[in-house]
């Protein structure tokens, strides 16, 4: 569970001063520059862009009456929008770093919302959780055992794992329906009971009332509205929606798979007291990998994520800034000793992913080998 280790500290055995010194020099180059480390021209025009690649077609879908493959094309386009939404907007927005006003990170995350999934459960997640104990297992909910996948070597090793490199694509795919109908539900209980979710009493209530809401009305706009008014058939709304939510799915996954769980990160264990003896931005370094950063068009549909040393240093500075200040992180990085990992490019990342699901799916626990 995810407060295995509730007090779980980052001590050093010896103090570095790379993270004060990386913050230093970054905070430099934007100070230097005059420039917001939030949201330009740019993340504005993409995000008319993503929304507008969601919303419209949906409308054309309940407006127009094409025919079935035309509409179809329609979810296709709305399951790549879906993502693109998840990466360069919402992202952006529930960490702090759309923009400097409370109010517009409020509105521009709650874009998830409109995606079919929670907010508050997000953040419990991806910025605590992962963001603080990246790739520690039993902390960081990312890379917890699902169903028929192992992502780390510390967990046990099933018979079924053998062959997860060739249908972890499958499973890819159908997340973000999970995530929309069932995983927010099962995941605030969840939290609730192990202490993660610190909401109690009438904010606890208000919490599940908005969870409810938001899903029954993102389930009667996708999936009953569309025949009850448009007379769009059902079996074709249905088919569409898992359609849009399968290349979602498998888009969003491989983009957050590919920084953490591939070849060459590392993932640590505290000690018996709780502390794992490192520097938590060391930490960062070893478990996060960066990919196929010269690819501009990459970097501009995954909203930065490629960079995602650069985000997990600084999640609060707006991805179109990662490119501009990823030479500072590595030369900083390599004055320090320290690793910074990249793979050069898409297909070198997704190789190393598929080498790490293969030897997890075949290796015994790391525990139970150090035990034995």
């Amino acid at each position: 569970m995810a407060t295995l280790y509730p007090s779980l500290k980052f001590i050093p055995k010896d103090k570095s001063l790379f993270y004060a010194t990386v913050r230093q020099r970054v905070d430099a180059y934007f100070a230097e520059r005059q420039l917001s480390r939030h949201a330009d021209g740019r993340m504005i025009v993409k995000s008319i862009v993503m929304i507008s690649a969601y919303m419209l077609p949906f409308l054309v879908i309940l407006l127009l009456g094409l025919p079935f493959w035309a509409d179809l094309l329609l979810w296709v386009l709305m399951g790549f929008a879906l993502a693109g939404i998840g990466m360069s907007v919402m992202h952006d927005a529930n960490h702090g770093a759309y923009s400097d006003s409370d109010a517009v990170n409020y509105l521009m995350g709650h874009t998830l919302t409109m995606l079919g999934g929670s907010v508050y459960n997000w953040k419990l997640q991806h910025n605590h959780l992962h963001h603080m104990y990246t790739n520690i297992v039993h902390a960081d909910d990312d890379i917890s055992d699902k169903v028929m996948l192992r992502f780390s070597p510390h967990t046990e090793t099933k018979p079924t794992h053998r062959f997860q490199y060739l249908y972890a694509f499958f499973f890819y795919g159908i997340s973000t329906l999970y995530w929309t109908l069932a995983k927010d539900f099962l995941q605030l209980a969840r939290y609730t009971k192990h202490g993660v979710n610190k909401a109690a009493g009438a904010e606890q209530r208000n919490v599940i009332l908005r969870l409810w809401v938001s899903k029954a009305v993102y389930v009667f706009v996708m999936l009953v509205l569309p025949t009850w008014v448009f007379g769009v058939p059902f079996g074709e709304v249905l088919l569409g929606f898992v359609i849009m939510h399968f290349i979602a799915g498998v888009v969003l996954t491989f983009v957050f798979q590919l920084a953490h769980t591939v070849e060459g990160t590392t993932h640590p264990l505290p000690n018996e007291r709780g502390v794992i003896e490192n520097d938590w931005a060391a930490h960062q370094l070893q478990t996060t990998v960066n990919f196929a950063s010269q690819n501009k068009w990459l970097s501009w549909y995954v909203g930065g994520l490629n960079y995602q040393v650069e985000h997990h240093l600084f999640p609060k500075v707006c991805h179109v800034h990662y490119p501009q200040i990823a030479p500072i992180v590595q030369q900083t990085a390599q004055e320090f000793g320290l690793p910074y990992l990249q793979n050069d490019t898409f297909g070198d990342a997704l190789h190393a992913h598929f080498a790490l699901l293969k030897r997890l799916g075949k290796m015994p626990s790391l525990d139970d080998v150090i035990a034995g």
